[in-house]
């Protein structure tokens, strides 16, 4: 069946919401993470002791290994992840010990001994703040508890400001297969008002000793949308981009959600609005960043991505974490998915320890998705790529989705934004750009309602 967007008549879609006020934005998972819920925890635990072949999803679902490393030279004033900046060496010694301790008590539980991680991903706060003694120290103790010689991808956010050619030799060493550095912007005065701990020179030098190490793959990431950033800034990013031809780009639209320095001056201040541009302009400069990239040869693959080579270039982690991998995540307010069942630790430091020299697992909230939130998901996930197959959904779930989501795929139809051709689902570049705020509309109804955090 080929379905085509409606005539000039539609209805049209609900209005943008033009300013940009406090909350979340981006959808990273569902359902919402305020159902998640401390009562829910043993539902983890009792997942983590039946083997593999015993439970849903079987042992073929792959297995990814989230590493949160807290620790950040600066905290940007954006920033919404928990991370410390006054941690000294015995702090930092003690926080990678808890969590090999931490990943020790997962390798003993049936449901995870003997596997072998299919992705790694180490995020932050700032993974590149470790020295390299400190790197080794962690993923040695990994290896021999979880051993990631089987591993497609290993992903590492950087820093620029933190590396240097030794270090980077050191963590492609580690096996790093995929190096992240979180670039945001180019220019000097908009990286230090919007708190970050790099300079432009360093972008330069970082990326240089990276092409130099011979990384497989290096991302760039940018933010749209920065304090001060202005048009003409944002096309200078863009271009300085594309000069560099790194081999992937991520493009996050600026989001202030509440526990951020810049929401709690706006706070302080009486401030609804935050100074940072409108959703408008956030999307029109993705828009022209997505526009230039191709015309440069890269290929948009996400609602966030452009990839310079599709056939080489993958984000393991993104696809199969959206196709339902498990994901064991460790470390202070990481998230995962094991066997069925969301969680995250503690989101405190001494909790967070103190759980784990217990003996505990340091998890603080959980939740079991039902079959149906199961669906919807992953049909959300996988609709953020622009395209989706349904005969995925069908096989795997036993459902149709043309028909489980009738409604809210004709609302987005109507809207000008949707498309069915044949068994795949397709975004346009304007619902591509504003895909976050149209998931909502498959959410069930008691989630549209209340805080997503």
């Amino acid at each position: 069946m080929t379905t085509n967007t409606a005539a000039p008549d539609r209805p049209k879609a609900p209005p943008l919401e033009r300013q940009t006020t406090a909350g979340n934005y981006f959808v990273s998972n569902y359902p919402p993470f305020s159902f998640w819920k401390p009562e829910f925890v043993p539902e983890v635990m009792a997942a983590l002791e039946p083997p593999p072949s015993t439970l849903k999803p079987q042992p073929s679902t792959p297995l990814g290994l989230y590493v949160h490393v807290p620790f950040c030279r600066r905290r940007c004033h954006f920033c919404y992840f928990k991370v410390y900046t006054d941690k000294d060496s015995s702090e930092i010694k003690a926080y990678i010990d808890a969590v090999l301790r931490e990943l020790s008590l997962y390798a003993a539980k049936p449901f995870i001994g003997g596997r072998k991680p299919d992705f790694i991903y180490f995020g932050g706060g700032t993974p590149s703040y470790l020295s390299v003694d400190q790197l080794r120290h962690l993923t040695e103790g990994m290896k021999s508890l979880l051993p990631w010689d089987e591993a497609e991808e290993v992903t590492f956010e950087c820093e620029p400001g933190t590396l240097t050619d030794h270090k980077l030799r050191a963590i492609r060493d580690l096996g790093v297969t995929r190096l992240s550095l979180g670039v945001e912007n180019f220019d000097d005065h908009i990286l230090e008002i919007n708190g970050r701990a790099h300079h432009s020179k360093e972008i330069a030098r970082a990326y240089a000793f990276a092409r130099e190490t011979g990384f497989p793959q290096i991302n760039i990431d940018l933010i749209a949308g920065m304090v001060e950033e202005t048009e003409a800034n944002w096309r200078e990013n863009v271009r300085k981009t594309i000069e560099l031809s790194a081999d992937s780009v991520t493009i996050y639209e600026m989001e202030i959600p509440y526990n951020t320095t810049i929401y709690q001056r706006m706070k302080a201040e009486g401030k609804l609005v935050a100074p940072v541009a409108d959703w408008d302009t956030k999307r029109a400069w993705v828009n022209y960043a997505f526009t230039e990239l191709e015309k440069a040869g890269y290929t948009v693959a996400s609602a966030y991505t452009a990839v310079k080579n599709r056939e080489k270039t993958k984000f393991v982690y993104r696809d199969k974490l959206w196709a339902g991998a498990d994901l064991l995540s460790a470390g202070v307010a990481s998230f995962g998915h094991i066997g069925g069942v969301h969680y995250q630790n503690h989101a405190d430091f001494d909790p967070y320890v103190a759980q784990i020299q217990r003996g505990r697992l340091p998890i603080y909230r959980a939740l079991t998705p039902s079959d149906d939130e199961r669906l919807i998901r992953e049909f959300i996930l996988q609709l953020k790529l622009g395209h989706l197959g349904l005969a995925y959904f069908r096989n795997k779930f036993a459902v149709d989705p043309e028909q489980r989501f009738a409604e809210p795929l004709q609302r987005l139809r109507d809207w000008g934004f949707l498309s069915i051709e044949g068994d795949q689902v397709l975004l346009n570049r304007e619902g591509l750009l504003q895909v976050d705020r149209l998931l909502h509309e498959f959410f069930l109804p008691r989630h549209r309602t209340s805080r997503y955090v």
